[in-house]
Parts: C-alpha cells; sequence; structure tokens
C-alpha cells in the first residue's frame, strides 16, 4: 500500500457554495495527497453540488439522514483508506496537515489518532457570532475537534461511530469516550486547521440554546459515570 492510498478525507457540507472551494482546494494542496476526498451534502440548495461536482475525483455523497455526526458517519461508512481525516466545508487546512500526522501514525502503530492545533479567524462579511469569545481568535489552540485529527478507521469500529442522537456534542462526546477508555493518542504543536468564525456556524449559533447546553452536560454525565469504579 503506498502513502497515496491511505487517507480518506470526509467533508460535510450544507448550502456552503460560499467557501467551499476554499475547503477543497486546502485538501488537494496536500503535500502528502489523500486517496480520496468525500464530500457529503445534506440536501443544500445554493449551488453547493455544482461547485463540488467541478473538481475531478471527488466523491459526492448525498446525506441519508441529518445533522454532523450523520454526516461524518455516513463519510466514515463510505472511505476506503485504514486512515480518515475530517474537514468542514468552511473551514481549510494548512498544506502540511495530512504529512505531519501521517507521518507520527506511522512511527507509532499503537496511537489511534493523532491531534493538531486549531487557529480561529474571523469571517470578514460579518460580525462574530454573539456566543464566540473574540479572545479566541488571538492564538492558536490544541483542537480536539473533528478538523484537527487524522484517525485510524479502525477506532471507529472498537469506540463506535459518533452519536446521531446529538445534536451539537457529538465529536465532544466521542472525544469524551477515547479518554475514559484509555485509547493511545498523540498531539503535535503544529496549526493544522484553520476554522472559520461567521454567524452561520450551527455549533456556535446553538451553542447558547438551553436544550443543547444540557446535552453537553448530559455527555460531561457520562463521562463521569464511566469513570467511577465497578461495584
Amino acid at each position: 500500500m503506498s502513502a497515496g492510498d491511505l487517507v480518506s478525507v470526509v467533508m460535510a457540507t450544507r448550502n456552503s457554495a460560499r467557501h467551499l472551494a476554499q475547503a477543497i482546494e486546502s485538501v488537494r494542496r496536500q503535500t502528502y495527497q489523500p486517496v480520496e476526498l468525500i464530500v457529503v451534502d445534506g440536501d443544500s440548495t445554493d449551488g453547493t453540488e455544482a461547485i463540488a461536482r467541478t473538481y475531478g475525483g471527488l466523491r459526492f455523497v448525498r446525506q441519508p439522514g441529518r445533522g454532523l455526526a450523520n454526516a461524518w458517519n455516513c463519510g466514515i461508512a463510505a472511505a476506503r483508506g485504514p486512515l480518515v481525516a475530517f474537514l468542514d466545508s468552511d473551514d481549510h487546512w494548512s498544506a502540511d496537515k495530512l504529512a505531519l500526522q501521517a507521518a507520527e501514525l506511522a512511527a507509532d502503530p499503537g496511537r489511534q489518532y493523532v491531534d493538531g492545533r486549531v487557529q480561529f479567524f474571523a469571517d470578514d462579511a460579518g460580525a462574530l457570532p454573539p456566543a464566540f469569545r473574540a479572545e479566541l481568535l488571538a492564538t492558536p489552540r490544541q483542537g480536539y475537534m473533528p478538523g484537527t485529527i487524522l484517525v485510524r478507521r479502525a477506532l471507529f469500529e472498537t469506540l463506535g461511530a459518533f452519536d446521531e442522537r446529538l445534536a451539537i456534542a457529538p465529536d465532544i462526546d466521542w472525544f469524551a469516550r477515547a479518554k475514559d477508555r484509555g485509547v493511545p493518542a498523540g498531539a503535535i504543536p503544529q496549526t493544522v486547521l484553520y476554522k472559520r468564525v461567521h454567524e452561520g456556524n450551527f455549533s456556535l449559533r446553538a451553542s447558547s440554546a438551553v436544550p443543547l447546553r444540557r446535552e453537553i452536560l448530559a455527555v460531561l454525565r457520562q463521562s463521569v459515570a464511566r469513570q467511577r469504579p465497578a461495584p
């Protein structure tokens, strides 16, 4: 198996025509080219599909359900590579993201995923969402989000997929499960993800809603329960 056969990139999108090309180009500019880019579309109505289909070799998949967790899980199920990376369609990667993280996984076969740092940046088309803290724009920080990791696909078989019952916290839940199970992971100090902050961010729009705050608290309670010693 050659290096280029290793990585499948999953890109969840919905009505992202404005930013989609930049996201796709950041995958195409990788110094370590993936075997495939799978764009999972959630019933876009703004020309997203037409833009995606201008790129040769891209796999365009219509999302069978709703929500980010369903889109990510759909991409994982379609992936052919033993390593999976995720990129939201309004964000972009550093050119060496996959190269750096693939090297880390190759150096330690026991490691199940590698995290990197994220730099938030403000979209130039509008104000910051009310739920976003402006100080997060100042410096990169460790990501702990799908866009900053490269993960062995087999981990989703042992740990489980993203929980589709969760609207905003499926990634928080997945990382909590990995931590509670003691999944071996690594982290690199480089910034690998540039995450766009704009009023259309679903997680930022939703995070102020009481039901979704309750969802995050429920994930944390489950994590605490998993860590309790067995009676």
